[in-house]
Parts: C-alpha cells; sequence; structure tokens
C-alpha cells in the first residue's frame, strides 16, 4: 500500500494551483465553455487510465473540479501528486488556467456525548458507510456528498448540536475569515490556528475553518 503523505510533505511538492483540503488534493480548471472542459476531461481520461490512478471529474459548463486521493491507502499519496503535474501540464498545452483559489470541501460534525450509540442511525439515514479505521465518521460510498462525523461533546450543557468544517487553502484562510467578519461574524476562538478557526455568525451560531496545518498524515 502506498504511503499517505501529510500535508506539508504535500505543500513542499510545489504544486501551483492545487489546494490541499479534507478529502483530497483539489484544483478547478477554467475552461470558458463545454467543449473545452469535456476535451480536458478525455484528455485527464486517458493520461489516468495508462497511470492506472484515476482522479474525479466534475465536467461544468465554465470549469473542471478535479479531486486526487488514493483509495486503497485512504489519502494523498505520490501517485497524486504525480498525476496532478500531468494534469497541470495538460491543462497549460489547452491553454488553460488552475485556480485553488475558491476549492474548499465542507463536512458536517454532530456534537454528541455518544457517537456509538448514534453513528449506526445517520449511516443508515443517509446511506453513508463507516470510514475504515475510523469509529467517528460515516461517507457517502460514491464521494457525491459530505462525510458526518461525531464530535465528543458533554451531555448537559446546552451547546449547538450540528456545525460546519469548512476546508481551504492556508493562502485563502484570512481573507475568509475578513469576509465572515465584514459579514456580521466573529472569531469565537483561535487557540487552534493554523489548524482551525471556529467562528459564529450574529446569533452565535458556530462553524470550524479548517486546513492542513499543524496535522498529521492525510486522511
Amino acid at each position: 500500500m502506498a504511503t499517505t503523505l501529510t500535508g506539508q510533505q504535500i505543500a513542499d511538492a510545489g504544486l501551483v494551483g492545487w489546494a490541499f483540503v479534507s478529502d483530497g488534493l483539489r484544483t478547478r480548471v477554467a475552461t470558458g465553455g463545454f467543449a473545452a472542459g469535456l476535451a480536458l476531461v478525455d484528455a485527464v481520461g486517458a493520461a489516468a487510465e495508462a497511470a492506472d490512478h484515476h482522479p474525479d471529474l466534475d465536467l461544468r459548463w465554465g470549469h473542471v473540479d478535479v479531486r486526487l486521493w488514493s483509495h486503497d491507502a485512504d489519502g494523498v499519496t505520490e501517485r497524486d501528486l504525480d498525476l496532478a503535474r500531468t494534469v497541470s501540464r495538460l491543462a497549460a498545452e489547452a491553454g488553460l488556467g488552475l485556480d485553488a483559489g475558491g476549492v474548499q470541501s465542507v463536512d458536517l460534525a454532530l456534537d454528541t456525548p455518544d457517537a456509538a450509540g448514534i453513528l449506526p442511525f445517520w449511516g443508515a439515514f443517509l446511506g453513508y458507510e463507516p470510514r475504515p479505521g475510523v469509529d467517528d465518521e460515516v461517507r457517502d460510498p460514491t464521494g457525491a456528498h459530505p462525510p458526518v462525523w461525531f464530535q465528543q461533546s458533554g451531555a448537559d450543557e446546552p451547546r449547538q448540536r450540528w456545525h460546519l468544517d469548512v476546508w481551504v487553502d492556508p493562502s485563502q484562510v484570512q481573507a475568509r475569515i475578513d469576509a465572515a467578519v465584514a459579514a456580521g461574524g466573529r472569531v469565537v476562538d483561535d487557540s487552534a490556528a493554523p489548524s482551525f478557526w471556529v467562528l459564529a455568525d450574529v446569533e452565535g451560531n458556530r462553524s470550524c475553518l479548517c486546513t492542513w496545518q499543524d496535522r498529521g498524515a492525510s486522511g
């Protein structure tokens, strides 16, 4: 099995236009139209077949989103870095640019004193499956919808039950915080930065802005 890489190792690879978030290595290629996007998807598909390593591709009218993740290793590996370089080359040859500025991933988190007791219900309700080797998370087997994980909390104190974990590239954090604060929010807790910041809206509803920094191996 391939070895998963840490966020720092991925950053050290020097990929331009890619962001490492919770569900893999991602980029967005602006195409300006459907035909150019389809041609890029065809080229990436051929390269992926040749490498026997396949990305997730989301073709839209004006862009193509690419996600790289080694499912057998449950993380980002050297194979993903190699394929990212190939995607970057193919995009450049087509005169297309990569942009990680708008790339993000979203996880749903449910605060609970009894993750083991409620996880089976949410897996069944959503049609999700447990993440292998992890006892506090369920995932969409198709990868189309956000995972749900269960955060340990007390049983009695008033608490918000659901919150979002929004993962962005570290370079995007300050702009995202500034925009949230300008929109009426506030930073509640930055003691775990640069791993994550806790923000709240004007009613006190909290969510976390997360990055790969100060974390271990991907996945």
